[in-house]
């Protein structure tokens, strides 16, 4: 038998952090002297003391360990493992883009913007559309994307998809989302359908890398429309020139951003 404190040199955990497993019914001591109240581990539990030491280096929430300690389906114990890990991964995935976004915006000289202003003429594309909530455009773009190319078939890769995004997605959280795809003669199946695109003035920048930290180039872009005396005017528009069915490379993730503008008359 080791006391609490031997117990606590060969699993690196304190002897507060045992007690806490204890109380918790995590790590429960092979003994615990009935007039002392002292508690003594048997050497068979260390591993289990070590797992429960990794688990919480991977912030794995107590409640989750236990579900791990329980189980006594070496699968299942892996699945609840590899499904915390990617919680952490998407975490660590928002934090790195974050991190990201943060630097551009603090740059002390950031890259000038290049933009330039285009005549888009009518066109009529291939289209799903509906309204969508904003927390659920990922998973809307995924299956409207998917939709679109079985429909089209290999005619939809002869020139890259795009997208237009009604204000009301930014400003309420809920709005109208058109994903297109150019085709010579659009068809009506499931719910892709031929829409006609109007002709439209914009104000047209890229992005480069993924999309997570697009809202950095949003703002430039808005900065650049503001100082150069031209309003919006209707759905923002994005095509996606190299996007993830290109390339698994994110670096090389380029995303054109048109914003429709007309030009304000000088004041007299």
């Amino acid at each position: 038998m080791l006391a609490i404190g031997e117990f606590s040199r060969v699993t690196h955990l304190s002897i507060r952090t045992l007690r806490r497993y204890h109380e918790a019914g995590l790590l429960e001591p092979e003994v615990v002297d009935p007039s002392s109240g002292y508690r003594y581990y048997s050497g068979d539990q260390i591993p289990t003391a070590q797992v429960i030491h990794r688990l919480r280096e991977l912030d794995v929430p107590l409640s989750d360990v236990e579900r791990i300690l329980r189980s006594p389906d070496p699968d299942q114990r892996a699945a609840l493992v590899a499904e915390h890990l990617q919680r952490l991964e998407s975490e660590l995935a928002r934090t790195r883009v974050a991190v990201s976004s943060l630097r551009r915006l603090l740059a002390p000289e950031p890259t000038p913007l290049q933009v330039e202003v285009r005549s888009e003429p009518e066109v009529v594309v291939a289209a799903v559309e509906d309204d969508v909530v904003a927390d659920d455009v990922g998973a809307w773009f995924a299956g409207a994307m998917a939709e679109l190319d079985a429909v089209l078939g290999p005619a939809a890769a002869l020139a890259p998809p795009g997208g237009l995004y009604d204000n009301g997605l930014y400003e309420h959280g809920r709005g109208r989302l058109l994903l297109y795809r150019p085709a010579a003669e659009p068809p009506t199946r499931g719910r892709v359908r031929p829409v006609t695109l109007p002709a439209v003035e914009l104000v047209v920048t890229t992005h480069q890398g993924e999309h997570d930290g697009i809202d950095v180039t949003y703002g430039q872009l808005g900065s650049w429309v503001v100082r150069n005396a031209l309003t919006v005017a209707g759905a923002v528009r994005e095509r996606y020139l190299v996007g993830p069915r290109d390339t698994d490379d994110i670096t090389a993730w380029c995303t054109e951003i048109g914003w429709p503008v007309f030009r304000v008359a000088a004041s007299s």
